[in-house]
């Protein structure tokens, strides 16, 4: 077998280096400007993506005859920038756990606030017990609220998962409410 390393060595000669050194300079003065110039002032979704902790309560049974379900949470938000677009993952950890990937299209209320809707699913980690959101895998629906703190880089969230034959047994729709407080990076 040919060794890649060596065999490559000539191609990056000074002449390369000067190259990409003026391309990755030109790219930072492009960058420059853009951040630079103006823009019109408009409503956007809250900005910034987060990490966060929180609590659940499912709210329904689907006829377990199991108590309420109630445990902790982690979300986590990745805001595209140029699209009103977030990917997110919620994991909601009980008597079992679930793990509920998102995507949704985000609604600017205010600077500071946006409301969104996401589609996803939700993954359980068990047949047996029960998770705030049911006990199977399923299509959920995540309507929720994201508001950023002013001057600081905290998130206050709430959102609801709904579930759709979400309980092996009888097939019902689970729902569970969330909330929690996020930093942004």
């Amino acid at each position: 077998m040919k060794d890649v390393s060596h065999s490559n060595r000539g191609m990056w000669n000074s002449g390369t280096r000067a190259s990409l050194w003026g391309l990755a300079l030109s790219s930072l003065a492009g960058v420059g400007l853009v951040l630079a110039t103006p823009s019109s002032a408009s409503a956007q979704a809250a900005y910034g993506s987060y990490i966060g902790a929180g609590a659940t309560v499912g709210l329904t049974d689907g006829g377990t005859d199991s108590n309420t379900t109630a445990g902790g949470l982690i979300a986590v938000r990745y805001r595209f920038l140029e699209v009103p677009i977030s990917l997110r993952t919620q994991v909601l950890i009980s008597d079992a756990t679930a793990i509920v990937p998102t995507i949704s299209y985000d609604i600017p209320l205010n600077w500071q606030t946006d409301a969104y809707i996401g589609a996803g699913v939700a993954i359980q980690d068990s047949d047996e017990n029960v998770s705030p959101i049911g006990n199977q895998t399923s299509f959920v629906l995540q309507p929720g609220i994201d508001y950023s703190f002013p001057y600081s880089n905290l998130v206050l969230f709430g959102n609801a998962i709904i579930a759709f034959d979400a309980y092996e047994e009888s097939g019902d729709t689970a729902a569970s409410v969330q909330g929690g407080l996020g930093v942004r990076f």
